[in-house]
Parts: C-alpha cells; structure tokens; sequence
C-alpha cells in the first residue's frame, strides 16, 4: 500500500511540477515577448516624439478624446514595469504639447497609456522595426493641429507620401513665414552687433589673417554683390543658402569614444556657421534643425527647396571601425555611382538615418528617378563638385583630408535635382584625437570659417548661380 502510494505521489507531484513549469515558462516568454525595456521622450517646438522599445513587435490601438484634451494608446499583451512608469518623469514641464504623461494596467493583458494635451495635436502612431542598436519600437509622434509653420507642412505631406517638389513661386514671402525654428529673434542691429562681438572675441593673428584675407578677396567680392552691398541675385534676392546639421532626435549620429554624439556636434558647428552667414548683407540662411529633433531626409531636401536655396551644405562627423582612420571629407551626388568602397559605404550609411530615426511611410525617391540625368542635374552635380572642391582646400589649412578630393556616392539627402549640395564630414568623431578636436568650441569656429570662405569663394567666382 504504502508502495503504491509513494509511487501515485510521485506521479501526481511530477505531473503538477512539469504543468506548473510549463506554466511559467508560457507566461515569462509572453511577459518577455512584449515587454517594454526602453522609454524615450524627444521634445521639439516641430513635434515630439515618445518612443516605446520591445524586444518583439507590439500590438496596439489608439485614440483621442476631448475635453480635456487626450491621447490614449492601448498595447496589447504587455505588463506596467519600471520603464513603462518612469514615462511620466520623462515629460518636462516645458514640452509644448504634452501636459501629463501616465502608463497604468488597463487589464491583466493591456497596459494603457494615456498623454494629457496642452493642444489639439494630430497624431502619427507607428512600429519600426529592429535597426542599428534599436529593438522594436512603438513610435508615437505628436503634431500640432492647426499651424502656419512650413516646415510643419513639409511634415505632413511626408507622411502622407505626398511631399511636393516644386520650389516656391514667391521666395521672398519665406523669411516672413519661415519656420519657427529658423525665425530670428533678434533685429538686424543685434545680428551686426552679434557679429561684431564674434570678431573682437577672436584672437588677434586670426583677425588681422580673416582681414589680410577680406582684403585680397575685395575684387572678388565686388563681383558677387558683397562689397557694394548689393543683393547679388539678378532678381535683389540674397543668395539662400541650407545648412543641414546631420541626425538628431532619435538618430543620435555616430558616437565617439568618449561618447560625443554626431548629432550634437554637427549642430554646433552649423549654428556657428550659420552667425557667419548671417552678418553677409547679401545672403540669408535656413537650417533644417535647430534643435535635438529628427528629421527626414526627403524632407531636409524639400525644405532646401521650398525657400529657393542656391546652396545645400549637410554637416556630419565621419566614424569608421578603425580608430585610426582620419581626416575631413567631402561628398557631392553621384550620376553613376560611387567613386570608392569608402563612399559607397558612407552613402548607405547616412542613407539609413530615415530608419534609424522613424519615419512612418516609406516615400518614393522622385528626385533621383526623374532626374538624374537630365541636364539640369549633371549641372547641378558640377556646380556640387565646384562647391565642394573650395570647401576642401579651406578644410585642408586646419586638419588633414581623408581624401584629396570631392568624393561622389547615392546620398539621399543631396538629391535635390537643382540646388548644388555637398556633404561634408567633418573629421572622424571616432578618432580619440579628432573627436576632441570636434567638441571643442575653438576649433569648431575654424571649421565654421573654413567652410564660409569655401562658400564666399565659390559665389565670388560663380555669381552667376545664384539662382533668380
């Protein structure tokens, strides 16, 4: 009996053990299957965006309600954990559209996420798939509803794949609607007296060079409406030019080895080249972000175009495996390929940044399709290449040159089939040495003047592609 007994209590026990076992094997790889490891919150005056990361993809419902204003966002099969409860900590009292942000069990299998609105907001709720370091993410992207902002306009048309590619009939009415990012706040005495600090704060030996400099170029100026203070486009239009920080947002760029992030250095460097332009009596000057925002690339290039640019210049910070590899580079678009390995791989690098950083429709490339090879842009593509070659050599007086010269790939964001466009890489952020030099302040200004002379020199020879 009690034989029989102890081997039926075996039994039963081995049964209820395996059953239990298999139990919470089920329900650790359901919790795990959708569990949310990541939250992020990117804050912009464009849009923000809250990024929710899985290491499988996510089912999920949303909608809005009113009175007060509210975003709710069902996911199916997921568990409130400390990610999830940190969202509400992750919203700053200064985000233009999110007043409260708060993540709770809905039921046993739904966690709710409800954002309290300071404004109506109409919004783009999407997944991405696994990309670079990134796992799955739910991507939840907040738009003003009502709002005069062009670059907000851009936006829309993107994601809803159509994006409009003809330049603006009447630029001059852009720099009263441009975009609040590039709104200035200050009057045009404060930019000169802004100038004019700038210049008395640089040491001596650069000022009397930039002055030795400016003198030389006297003639050349002349010619391209600087030194008479005419506006140099036949039309008293000043020539418009883009400038496009790389990155941002979610799409933090390359990272260097002390952790300086491409995104934030490229930034830099363009709002100090940006003060450079600006002080020119004859040119105006747009960037595409002046914020930690992402943005597409279709849409920097239809930015570049909405507002006439005469030049497009996309800063980066190079980055390779190899820690020694070193130097400033510059690219312009290809017609029938990649000039090297190198660039090709770059190419598709920077190509990728609309993955990494989310967008929600994948919008045909109508630019390079239609136009590559017309004439309009084999010109464009050597007036790129004239551009590109004055920005290297001055790049060359202040750090070493990956490449003595204009390189060419597939890159996406230069593919604007009438606006010269390069794309310079900076130096290697991750190069130890280089990277130091890209995160400080004073070799950044010698990049931004490189670059402004290479563009003052290039108008000085071509005012003729200033286009009316």
């Amino acid at each position: 009996m009690s034989v029989d007994f102890d081997h039926t209590r075996r039994r039963l026990i081995g049964a209820a053990t395996f059953t239990a076992l298999l139990s919470l094997t089920r329900v650790g790889h359901a919790a795990g299957a959708r569990q949310i490891v990541a939250v992020r919150v990117w804050p912009s005056s464009t849009y923000t965006r809250i990024t929710l990361e899985s290491p499988e993809p996510l089912r999920f419902k949303h909608f809005t309600m009113k009175d007060p204003e509210r975003l709710v966002v069902d996911i199916d099969g997921v568990q409130l954990n400390s990610a999830l409860k940190s969202l509400d900590g992750k919203v700053g009292d200064d985000d233009p559209y999110i007043k409260t942000a708060r993540a709770g069990q809905f039921n046993p299998t739904t966690v709710r996420v409800v954002l309290d609105l300071k404004t109506k907001i109409e919004p783009q709720v999407f997944l991405l798939p696994p990309v670079a370091e990134y796992k799955h993410r739910l991507v939840i992207d907040l738009y003003p509803s009502a709002s005069n902002d062009p670059l907000l306009a851009l936006f829309n048309d993107y994601n809803q794949g159509k994006l409009d590619d003809k330049p603006a009939k009447k630029p001059e009415k852009t720099d009263k609607h441009a975009d609040a990012q590039d709104k200035d706040k200050d009057s045009k005495a404060d930019k000169h007296d802004k100038a004019d600090k700038a210049d008395k704060s640089e040491k001596p030996e650069k000022a009397d060079k930039n002055a030795a400099r400016d003198s030389s170029k006297d003639s050349a100026d002349d010619s391209a409406g600087k030194s008479s203070g005419k506006k140099s486009s036949r039309n008293g239009r000043p020539i418009t030019i883009v400038l496009d920080p790389g990155h941002g947002g979610e799409d933090p760029g390359a990272v260097g080895p002390s952790g300086a992030k491409e995104k934030v250095v490229v930034l830099q460097i363009a709002k100090k080249l940006k003060r450079r332009i600006e002080a020119q009596s004859n040119m105006r000057v747009f960037l595409t972000r002046d914020e930690d925002v992402f943005i597409p690339l279709g849409v920097r290039v239809a930015k570049a175009r909405k507002v006439n640019a005469d030049l497009f210049i996309s800063i980066h910070a190079d980055a390779f495996i190899n820690s020694s590899a070193r130097g400033s580079s510059v690219f312009a678009l290809s017609e029938k390929g990649a000039t090297s390995t190198a660039a090709r791989y770059l190419a598709k690098t920077q190509n990728e940044a609309d993955l990494i950083g989310g967008v929600k429709f994948n919008v045909k490339d109508k630019y390079l399709a239609h136009t590559l090879f017309d004439l309009t842009q084999t010109a464009t593509i050597a007036d790129s290449l004239k551009i590109g070659k004055q920005m290297l050599r001055q790049l060359g007086e202040i750090n070493r040159l990956h490449r003595n010269e204009v390189e060419q790939a597939g890159f996406a964001v230069l593919k604007a089939p009438d606006i010269p466009s390069v794309l310079v890489e900076t130096a290697f952020i991750s190069n130890p040495a280089e990277e130091a030099k890209l995160t400080n302040s004073s070799h950044q200004d010698k990049i931004a003047d490189a670059l402004f002379d290479g563009i003052r020199q290039y108008f000085a020879k071509n005012p003729a592609l200033a286009r009316v």
